[in-house]
């Protein structure tokens, strides 16, 4: 038997950004389990047994996979992205945490993929070139007012900051909210880079800045990144690109 579970990251949407590590492992699998859009993706080659299951269900879907596991499958929790990164990787660890001895002979690994931020970032260069962070605007498992002060002090701290599932039908507001907290600490003319649906066939990405940013065409398919106050977009005629600098102006006087 092999009592196996590994949660794997596809990458943001384009086949070839899926590992080959990842890739093989899909393969050997007894059974797939995941969010349905996620596991829709998995080529249909792989003939392991599909468990789909709705977004909002990660308790149940990762206790489902241990149990899967237990029984002597080769199971695999599918992500999208990274499964580390708001995805089920902390939501199987949290559900073993809970009832440790449980399923104490299931193996868990965890299969890195690249997360819609980098891809993102990609795209137009390097915005994530110095210190960054990565914050979800969802209050679905975090309080409001946790987000609010995360974004103040990563704003504050001069962090180039992407922001994952920025806006959704039930909290509109929430996104114009969080632009405000973060432009009391940034000028109207920081960089802000937006992609929806990076890595697919409707792919688009915008660069626009602050001051201009508009919050309507934001989604949850959409992840943006705002930059520092030393974040540069090269204007050429070869199409634009954004970096942030490696370097900061040393601040200490010089000797004398």
């Amino acid at each position: 038997m092999s009592c196996r579970l590994t949660v794997v990251g596809l990458g943001p949407g384009r086949l070839d950004w899926c590992t080959p590590e990842v890739s093989a492992i899909l393969e050997d699998a007894t059974d797939l389990v995941g969010y349905a859009p996620y596991l829709a993706r998995v080529p249909q080659t792989c003939a392991a047994r599909r468990h789909a299951s709705d977004n909002r269900v990660e308790a149940e879907r990762a206790e489902h996979a241990l149990n899967l596991a237990a029984d002597g499958g080769d199971v695999v929790v599918v992500s999208s992205g990274d499964p580390g990164v708001f995805a089920m990787a902390s939501a199987v660890l949290e559900r073993l945490d809970q009832d440790p001895s449980r399923w104490c002979d299931v193996q868990i690994s965890v299969c890195p993929g690249i997360t819609a931020a980098q891809a993102l970032a990609s795209r137009v260069g390097a915005p994530l070139g110095h210190d960054f962070c990565v914050i979800s605007l969802s209050d679905v498992l975090k309080p409001w007012s946790i987000i609010e002060r995360r974004l103040d002090a990563a704003a504050s701290a001069d962090f180039v900051i992407a922001l994952y599932n920025p806006r959704s039908r039930q909290r509109p507001h929430q996104f114009t909210d969080a632009i405000g907290i973060v432009s009391r600490h940034r000028e109207p003319a920081t960089p802000v880079i937006v992609g929806r649906h990076v890595g697919r066939d409707e792919e688009s990405v915008t660069i626009t800045d602050l001051g201009r940013l508009d919050h309507a065409t934001i989604d949850m398919s959409t992840i943006v990144i705002i930059g520092s106050s030393t974040t540069r977009v090269l204007d050429r005629p070869a199409g634009c690109r954004v970096y942030t600098p490696r370097t900061y102006a040393d601040p200490r006087p010089a000797a004398g």
